[in-house]
C-alpha cells in the first residue's frame, strides 16, 4: 500500500545564506587547538558564509526552555577573542543518517557539529520515526539538546529513512504494505537524496551511523547466508549507497564520516551475524571511497573507530556493559567513553582544520586498540603494571 503522507517533517525555518566578506589567509598555519573561540592575530583558514534566518524558529515558541537557534560559537563571538583555532562550521549543512534517539553517537555527532555553527538535518528509520518525532516535539530532548553556550540543538528537519533500499523499485511488497512503514513516503536513499536537493539544495557534511545484523547473537560459523549478506548490506553497502545519491548535491570540500568498532580488526567474541565483516569492510570502502570521491567530487571520506558506549543499539547485542569494563580496566586512560568526545572529533573531521585528512580510520576509544594484550588477565599478574592514580 503506498503511503501518501508528508516525508519529512520541519523542526525550523528554512533559511537562507549570505555571503562572507572574510579577508583571505595567504600564509599557513601550523598546528591544531580545538577550541571554541576565534583568533586574534590570524584569521579564518576558511571564509564560510553566515547565515540568517527569513523567520523566526518555529520550535523555539514551544515553550520557554528553548533558549535559541543554534549558533556558531555564539558564546565565544560575545567574548573577547583569544588566539587558536576554532572547528567553525558555519554555514555548513549536514545530514546525519541514523539518529533515532538521544544516546547514540549519530546523537553525539549532532550536537557536536550544531555547536560548531552547522545546520542539522537528521534521517530516522522509518519505524523507528513517530517516536523520535514525538519525543523531540514534546520537549523529552531537551535535556541533552543543551550546546555548550546553553542554547537547544535545532533539527532543521527530520526525514524518514530506510539505507536498506535504494530505491522504490527495490522495496518489497511486504515491506511497502507493513503497518510499521504506513504514513511514510520517500524514505528510500535516493528519495531522501532528492528530497533534500528539493527542501535545502545542497549539504557539506554527510554522516552515517547505521548498523544492523539481524544475526548478531550467532557465531559466525553459525551465521546464514542471509544473515551474513543482511549485516553487510544494512552496515557497509549503506554507506556506499548515500555516497552515491548524495555526493551530486555535496558542495565540493565537503566531508563525510562513517563509525566503526575495533572487531573489524581484533576478535571480538560476541560480536558475531557478520558484523565483524561488514565492520571490516566498510573500513576498506572508506579507502577506496575516499580516493574516488576525491577524485570527482573533492569530498574527503573518513571513519571513526569508537569504543564501546551504553548506547540503546549497544545494549541489543548483550555484552557492552562487559566491553567496557574491559576496556576501563585495559584501555591506556581508564575512564569510560563518552559519546561527545566521539561527537567532537567527528566535528573536527567535517571542519576546515582537517582538510588534508581523508581516507583514514580515526580511533576514538580512549587508546583500547593500541593494546596487544588484555593486562588485566592472571597472566601478568606479576608484573608491575602502571595504573591510574
Amino acid at each position: 500500500m503506498a503511503a501518501t503522507t508528508t516525508h519529512g517533517t520541519n523542526m525550523t525555518a528554512p533559511t537562507r545564506r549570505v555571503a562572507s566578506r572574510c579577508p583571505v589567509v595567504k600564509s599557513g598555519v601550523l598546528g591544531v587547538a580545538i577550541k571554541e573561540t576565534s583568533w586574534n592575530s590570524l584569521k579564518s583558514l576558511s571564509c564560510v558564509s553566515s547565515r540568517e534566518p527569513l523567520m523566526p524558529s518555529l520550535s523555539a515558541s514551544r515553550g520557554s526552555s528553548v533558549k535559541g537557534v543554534t549558533r556558531a560559537m555564539s558564546a565565544a563571538a560575545a567574548k573577547p577573542t583569544l588566539p587558536g583555532l576554532p572547528v567553525d562550521l558555519r554555514g555548513k549543512r549536514a545530514f546525519i543518517a541514523g539518529v533515532a534517539d538521544d544516546n547514540g553517537y549519530g546523537w553525539a555527532i549532532s550536537k557536536s557539529l550544531a555547536a560548531a555553527g552547522a545546520e542539522i538535518l537528521v534521517g530516522t528509520w522509518v519505524p523507528a520515526l513517530n517516536i523520535f518525532e514525538t519525543s523531540l516535539r514534546r520537549g523529552k530532548f531537551d535535556e541533552t539538546r543543551v550546546l555548550p553556550d546553553g542554547s537547544l540543538m535545532e533539527i532543521a528537519k527530520v526525514y524518514p529513512l530506510d539505507a536498506v533500499y535504494d530505491n522504490p523499485a527495490e522495496v518489497p511488497e511486504d515491506v511497502k504494505t507493513n503497518k510499521r512503514y504506513s504514513g511514510s513516503s520517500k524514505w528510500t536513499v535516493q528519495e531522501v537524496a532528492e528530497s533534500i536537493k528539493e527542501d535545502f539544495g545542497t549539504i557539506d557534511i554527510l554522516v552515517h551511523s547505521l548498523a544492523n545484523g539481524p544475526e548478531v547473537h550467532k557465531p559466525l560459523l553459525e551465521t546464514s547466508r542471509n544473515g551474513y549478506l543482511a549485516a553487510v548490506s544494512a552496515s557497509s553497502y549503506s554507506f556506499i549507497s548515500l555516497l552515491k545519491h548524495f555526493l551530486p548535491i555535496m558542495n565540493p570540500e565537503g566531508a563525510t564520516i562513517s563509525l566503526t568498532y575495533i572487531a573489524s580488526e581484533k576478535i571480538i567474541p560476541g560480536y558475531g551475524g557478520g558484523m565483524s565483516s561488514a565492520k571490516s569492510a566498510l573500513e576498506s570502502d572508506t579507502r577506496v571511497l575516499a580516493f574516488e570521491s576525491g577524485r570527482k567530487h573533492n569530498v574527503r571520506v573518513n571513519t571513526i573507530s569508537a569504543g564501546p558506549l551504553r548506547s540503546r543499539a549497544a545494549k541489543a547485542i548483550g555484552f557492552i556493559d562487559m566491553m567496557i569494563d574491559y576496556s576501563l580496566v585495559n584501555a591506556p586512560l581508564q575512564k569510560e567513553l563518552s559519546a561527545e568526545e566521539v561527537g567532537n572529533v567527528a566535528a573536527f573531521l567535517c571542519s576546515p582544520l582537517a582538510s588534508a585528512i581523508t581516507g583514514s580510520v580515526i580511533y576514538v576509544d580512549n587508546g583500547l586498540n593500541s593494546m596487544g594484550v588484555g593486562v588485566d588477565s592472571p597472566t601478568f599478574a606479576g608484573l608491575d603494571i602502571p595504573k591510574q592514580k
